[in-house]
């Protein structure tokens, strides 16, 4: 079974800027578009940006020119770039396929004090 693992989150004030990793246990990422996800504290969890096999981005609407998703086949690995953080940027980060196909890894906090 495929294993997710999230990692880089932290705390950081408004304006500054983490990365996010995330890698699997399995060569997943070839094959599938992946994606990033974050669940904020009493809401759903929700898409925020997806990558294809072909490395082209795509981005919700509250994040556009913000985030910056990448990866890489020989690494095994998805990165999310996130810039100008803001307070409502704050939730936990997952990463699996846009549809998604895996089991949920326990995700990284990001937490962005305002």
């Amino acid at each position: 079974q495929v294993q997710l693992v999230e990692s880089g989150g932290g705390l950081v004030q408004a304006g500054g800027s983490l990365r996010l990793s995330c890698t699997a246990s399995g060569n997943i990422f070839s094959s599938y578009t992946m994606a990033w996800y974050r669940q904020a504290p009493g809401k759903q969890r929700e898409l925020v940006a997806t990558i294809t096999r072909g490395g082209s981005g795509n981005y919700a609407d509250s994040v556009k020119g913000q985030f910056t998703i990448s990866r890489d086949y020989t690494k095994n690995s998805v990165w999310l770039q996130m810039n100008s953080l803001k307070h409502e940027d704050t939730a936990v980060y997952y990463c699996n396929s846009e549809a998604p196909m895996f089991s949920w890894g326990q995700g990284t906090q990001v937490t962005v004090s305002s």
